[in-house]
């Protein structure tokens, strides 16, 4: 369904891009689209309203209101417009490609546009915060086992008579 949307948005489109594609049923210069059945699919779609059909070797005014032509009509892969060298079928699935390229595209673009963000904010998240917890947790308690190592160095020290006297860390040692 959303091809047909496609289509329909594509295909006035391509009228922009052919030369001489002013031309329109209501242009009183303009034949019909049935005089060129029986020609050449360049002499009928010359005309941006105008249809052909492979199959049939018919032009016909291209069904705006069905936005696609019925098979009754002329078969997909025998209908061209615009081009001659492009069936309906191959252009509604080059046209539905593109579009799924393109909505893809967005869909990634947003998604690491909103990752980045995130992350970007410093709004830490729930591992971060308890990755920080656990770091501050493990150095109290490595400050705490130095603080009870220099306590026990300490008493051994002062057993033994090696520790100094702190107002005069430089003193002199004395043999007795």
């Amino acid at each position: 369904m959303d091809a047909m949307r496609l289509c329909a948005l594509w295909l006035p489109g391509l009228s922009l891009i052919r030369p001489g594609s002013g031309m329109g049923p209501g242009d009183p210069a303009v034949p019909p689209c049935s005089n060129f059945s029986f020609k050449s699919c360049d002499e009928c779609l010359k005309n941006v309203s105008c249809l052909w059909c492979n199959a049939k070797n018919t032009c016909m005014d291209y069904p705006v209101r069905s936005i696609l032509p019925s098979s009754s009509l002329c078969p997909l892969y025998d209908a061209r417009w615009g081009v001659c060298w492009m069936n309906f079928e191959a252009f509604i699935i080059a046209i539905a490609v593109i579009a799924g390229l393109i909505l893809l595209s967005i869909a990634v673009c947003c998604c690491y546009c909103c990752y980045c963000r995130r992350h970007s904010r410093g709004i830490p998240d729930e591992e971060e915060e308890r990755l920080a917890r656990d770091r501050e947790e493990r150095r109290m308690q490595s400050l705490q086992r130095k603080h009870e190592r220099k306590m026990k160095q300490d008493e051994i020290r002062k057993k033994y008579g090696l520790l100094q006297d702190s107002d005069h860390p430089y003193s002199r040692f004395e043999n007795e």
